[in-house]
């Protein structure tokens, strides 16, 4: 009888992933396909819960970085996609003044220096090193 509690939990754990493809209990559903081997083979029920939670964490631990970096596909927002790019300086970009915005593909972003030391004028071309809420955070552009 024991197999048969074994294939219901895999059952239902592999059932549970589908519906939810979270990567949460795919890992459990590989301990329980062991624990259902262990029990055919005859091994007594510590045993396989041994296998069960042993085989579990193992594939949970070792796998699951590899499946969710290749699962798992983040794609660049718009904003995202603006970094490294370069802007225009429509108003004297200066940190300490708290002042300063930039033109990107025809939209006006307030925009910081990088450094707190550095002022940029109207008019200077600088690139987005990144998005920080609704700033763009620009350095010098780089030559080349």
């Amino acid at each position: 009888m024991t197999p048969i509690y074994w294939l219901i939990v895999f059952v239902v754990l592999i059932a549970i992933e589908i519906a939810t493809l979270a990567l949460t209990t795919i890992w459990f559903a590989g301990g329980a396909f062991i624990g259902f081997l262990l029990s055919l083979l005859g091994f007594s029920t510590g045993i396989q819960l041994v296998g069960f939670v042993l085989i579990s964490f193992l594939l949970l631990f070792l796998t699951r970085p590899f499946a969710k970096h290749c699962i798992t596909h983040t794609e660049k927002t718009n904003v995202d996609s603006l970094v490294g790019h370069e802007a225009r300086v429509t108003a004297e970009i200066d940190n300490r003044k708290e002042t300063g915005t930039a033109m990107v593909n025809g939209q006006e972003w307030t925009a910081r220096a990088e450094s707190d030391e550095v002022i940029y004028p109207v008019g200077t071309i600088v690139e987005i090193r990144k998005i920080q809420g609704v700033k763009l955070i620009v350095s010098a552009k780089k030559e080349g």
